[in-house]
């Protein structure tokens, strides 16, 4: 027979999680817990979400996000993922521009105008003293915060905006990787500039960005196939697809035909929906995002962790 100390569960009545919102949650508060009906379907979904998205890792990974056309939800999807895994894990993401155009991921993040009166120090400045830093302090000068995000903002100066190496990438991922469990690089358009042998050669997988009509998921199929056929076949297997609606076009186009154009050659498809919070290119934050948009970060958000392995 069982006994207290050896079994001491099985003496103790399990609990159900508490509701929230709903009626089940109403029905929780309105007799003090009495009723517990236990959490509704939705709840229990986002709940695995979040369980998903916060397990812990062991080790440093790193996912590019990248598209073969500007304009399309890569950098805002860079920002939204970014910041959902920061609110969901005990640990702080660090989010890498690496776009060789002037890219403007920090700015999303945090606005134009807190960025300008902030010092705003580029992955150039970093790579200029990179042999100096041996602590997360030393790290911490040349970052952004958007809240619990840590950011390396892109280098804005046209002149030398293109001339990060793959050897200077993957310098500043090596030491990213000292501090950070969980690193998203925000890529350039294409998939030849100077850098993109490096971040793919340090990848643990991809996010494609594509846009929501035929021609975008055609595009997200040529990168697939480009990365197949260029030594990256696990990458490209394991790629998952967001197409972002920015312009509002969901209700024309043929959803089931995008889907079925991209079957069976990457680990997963997310939709994120129309959502002026994120369409027009300005800040992205999340408490002002439409819940449908929110869940559609939380999926590619766990989508990425359950690809750490």
């Amino acid at each position: 027979m069982p006994d207290f100390i050896s079994s001491p569960g099985l003496f103790v009545k399990e609990q159900k999680p508490r509701p929230v919102g709903g009626i089940r949650g109403a029905l929780y508060k309105l007799t003090g817990g009495a009723w517990n009906l236990g959490p509704g379907a939705k709840q229990r979904q986002e709940d695995e979400l979040a369980r998903r998205i916060s397990r812990q890792l062991q080790g440093s990974y790193n996912t590019a996000v990248l598209s073969l056309k500007g304009g399309i939800g890569k950098t805002s999807t860079t920002v939204g993922v970014g910041l959902t895994l920061a609110e969901f894990r005990g640990d702080a993401p660090c989010a890498i521009d690496a776009n060789p155009d002037s890219g403007d991921l920090v700015e999303r993040a945090l606005g134009e105008d807190i960025y300008q009166q902030s010092s705003p120090r580029t992955i150039t400045d970093l790579l200029r003293n990179i042999d100096s830093i041996d602590s997360l302090t030393d790290l911490a000068r040349y970052m952004h915060h958007a809240g619990r995000l840590h950011l390396i903002a892109g280098e804005q100066d046209p002149e030398v905006s293109d001339s990060l190496t793959a050897e200077e990438y993957l310098r500043i991922r090596r030491l990213v990787s000292g501090y950070y469990s969980v690193a998203l690089t925000d890529c350039g358009t294409g998939v030849t500039h100077n850098a993109m042998s490096g971040i793919l050669q340090s990848a643990d997988n991809l996010v494609i960005a594509a846009g929501y009509a035929v021609s975008g998921a055609k595009r997200a199929r040529s990168t697939l196939l480009w990365l197949a056929s260029h030594g990256y076949e696990e990458l490209a297997r394991n790629a998952i697809v967001v197409i972002t609606d920015k312009d509002e076009v969901s209700s024309r186009v043929d959803k089931d035909a995008i889907e079925d154009h991209l079957a069976g050659i990457c680990r997963e498809l997310i939709a994120v929906p129309h959502d002026r919070g994120v369409a027009d290119g300005d800040l992205v934050t999340l408490d002002v995002l439409r819940p449908e948009t929110r869940r559609a970060y939380k999926e590619i958000a766990a989508a990425i962790v359950d690809g750490y392995r």
